[in-house]
């Protein structure tokens, strides 16, 4: 099943290549091409529909339960969602022909869009959830809002320093105090972890940007000999710590419960936490604009993300829905109050700016 954390690798495939996949796109649009599925009850009415594109699996099915069954139910709009990747959707897009309305992906991958002219300017007064439920200034753009959060933390083996437990990335690259071998993320996963190296280096949360990669790569060459392998999916950092071929991993804050509840003996620490939000965007040319900001402002709702987070392990935007969760759900997620502070934002427009330029130098360090 595909991880909604995944989409980055999706639009690193197809955003350059939107020219070259309008013929694909153009029979996507004649044959209804992509994996869709919809949910409707009985009020709702010949043309009350609204197509949103998320990227299905687990993360899918948490939606349709947390948030588009209960979406038709209070109006009757019938929600039909899309699995389709970057390539193809900015493709028709181009083209005038939108397969879907409403877009739910990551906030970088919006203001890569923005920079096609695939979206529409939102009226923010059309979003009435914003202020209920308090989302974040920093995640409410011209084109999109940020809806959830997922975290790039430490995942630690509990036995293997004697009682110890890393409290920070200097720990992470200590590996005389904390011994082992080390797994940290490959391009093909996600951003490179160049923020992780400067922290343990000494820079502060609010000083990491814009980030030093000279120094960046200077600290993770220390740690190169014990880095046993680069991870490019979110099962792989559990799996590695499973077998114990590694005591310390980069890894997804969501991974952690479901490797507890295995008995695996791990544990998170979220100090200097990477967050990355994703969010909704209308498509350009969408067809159903009236009831894609309909689904938007319900999606939005402290109420709506206080019960997506409890079928999918997804942080919400909102600090209202932290407080509509019991204290065990609330303190199971990275976005809990109390470690909200440890962490901080990924800085998208300097990695729209440098991405390019980092993953080859990652590459090329990767290699040697």
């Amino acid at each position: 099943m595909r991880d909604a954390r995944i989409d980055r690798r999706f639009f690193l495939r197809g955003v350059g290549g939107a020219t070259a996949g309008l013929a694909a796109a153009t029979a996507l649009s004649a044959c209804g091409t992509g994996t869709s599925r919809s949910t409707s009850t009985s009020s709702g009415g010949k043309g009350k529909t609204v197509v949103v594109r998320d990227s299905g699996g687990s993360y899918g099915a948490a939606l349709q339960k947390a948030i588009y069954t209960p979406f038709t139910r209070e109006t009757g709009i019938t929600v039909k969602v899309l699995n389709l990747d970057d390539a193809p959707l900015l493709a028709q897009i181009k083209q005038g022909r939108p397969q879907c309305d409403l877009i739910n992906n990551s906030m970088m991958s919006h203001t890569k869009y923005v920079k096609q002219d695939a979206l529409e300017a939102l009226d923010l007064d059309r979003i009435k959830s914003l202020k209920s439920a308090k989302i974040p200034e920093a995640q409410i753009t011209d084109h999109a809002v940020g809806h959830s959060f997922y975290g790039q933390c430490i995942a630690y083996r509990t036995d293997a320093f004697g009682g110890k437990k890393p409290e920070s990335w200097a720990d992470f690259f200590d590996t005389k105090a904390f011994q082992g071998g080390r797994a940290m993320c490959s391009p093909d996963g996600d951003l490179p972890e160049l923020e992780f190296a400067l922290l343990a280096d000494g820079v502060p949360l609010d000083k990491l940007y814009p980030l030093d990669v000279d120094r960046a790569f200077k600290v993770l060459t220390r740690l190169r000999g014990d880095i046993k392998k680069f991870w490019d999916s979110g099962p792989l950092p559990g799996v590695l710590l499973s077998r114990e071929e590694v005591t310390m991993s980069t890894v997804w804050d969501g991974r952690i419960a479901d490797l507890q509840k295995q008995g695996v003996p791990v544990e998170r620490q979220l100090n200097g936490m990477r967050r990355q939000f994703s969010g909704y965007a209308i498509a350009k040319d969408a067809a159903n604009v009236d009831n894609a900001y309909q689904l938007m402002d319900f999606a939005l709702r402290a109420e709506s993300q206080a019960a997506l987070a409890k079928a999918f392990p997804s942080n919400p935007a909102s600090p209202v829905a932290y407080a509509k969760l019991t204290e065990d759900e609330r303190n199971a997620l990275a976005g809990a109050p109390k470690y909200y502070d440890k962490g901080f934002d990924a800085d998208i427009d300097w990695w729209l700016k440098n991405e390019s330029a980092v993953t080859k130098r990652w590459l090329e360090w990767a290699r040697g």
